[in-house]
């Protein structure tokens, strides 16, 4: 309200109304600035192309040893993976067979006689022979000895007619059923507790030889030789007489005198496997 001329003047009340709207409108601007967030920048290009690369983390020590721990025992693992078991050794020990082999092994036979009034030892020689032993070595005292088979018919001599008369009239080895001489063991004395490769030892070996149809018992003495641990090798000897065998050796003008006693010897080379 204003003083004029002496005249009070009454105020407008469309502009006071006016003036109210106006300031209203104002200050509710004001506030709705204040109430506003910050806005969100938007972010450039080589910011979305080029991502900050992420620093690598350190290591923990803690980690290293709880990986180096299994690999400790990876490696323990394979070593006792790869050294010899007790019980597969204990499993593979036991009786081995051995064969004779003709590489080394010979039948012999030695008989002394007068040819031409000269003394003469007359040698039989064959390597057609054939048995096996079974032996165990860490038990060797329980070996065993399979029948021996001779061929006599391949029985040799250093003289052809000599060779033909063995064959026909003396061993008859021509005959089928007397082709082969056979010696079958029956007991064997003398086998040490344990043998060492290279050691050689004595033993008795007795059993039945059958030359043609008679059967006689026989003991060989036998030298014994493990060559390896998978070889055995020696010599069999003993003697009989041929009549006890039913044998005759036919008389001839250049033969005057024939010994009774015969020395039959084995040389033998036995393989396992």
């Amino acid at each position: 309200m204003s003083v004029s001329s002496g005249r009070i003047r009454r105020p407008n009340r469309l502009g006071l109304a006016l003036l109210v709207m106006l300031l209203a409108v104002a200050l509710a601007a004001c506030q709705s600035r204040q109430a506003a967030p910050e806005p969100t920048p938007v972010p450039t290009l080589a910011a979305v192309e080029e991502p900050a690369a992420a620093e690598p983390a350190a290591e923990e020590p803690v980690a290293e040893e709880a990986t180096a721990v299994p690999a400790q025992e990876e490696a323990a693992t394979a070593e006792e993976a790869a050294a010899p078991q007790p019980a597969a050794q204990e499993a593979s020990a036991g009786p081995q067979t051995f064969r004779l082999v003709p590489e080394g092994t010979e039948a012999r036979f030695y008989i002394n006689e007068v040819l031409f009034g000269q003394p003469k030892t007359v040698i039989g020689v064959t390597s057609d022979v054939t048995g096996e032993l079974r032996v165990d070595p860490q038990n060797p005292d329980s070996a065993e000895i399979a029948a021996i088979t001779i061929n006599a018919r391949d029985l040799t001599t250093d003289n052809d007619r000599r060779n033909g008369a063995i064959r026909r009239f003396i061993l008859q080895s021509e005959r089928d059923e007397y082709q082969h001489i056979v010696f079958e063991p029956v007991s064997v004395e003398g086998l040490p507790a344990s043998v060492a490769v290279g050691d050689t030892f004595q033993l008795q070996v007795s059993g039945n030889l059958t030359v043609r149809d008679v059967t006689n018992p026989v003991t060989f003495d036998v030298t014994v030789t493990p060559a390896s641990e998978s070889e055995i090798s020696g010599v069999g000897v003993a003697t009989v007489n041929y009549p006890d065998f039913g044998l005759a050796i036919p008389e001839v003008p250049s033969v005057t005198g024939v010994e009774d006693e015969v020395r039959l010897e084995i040389e033998f080379r036995a393989v396992a496997g």
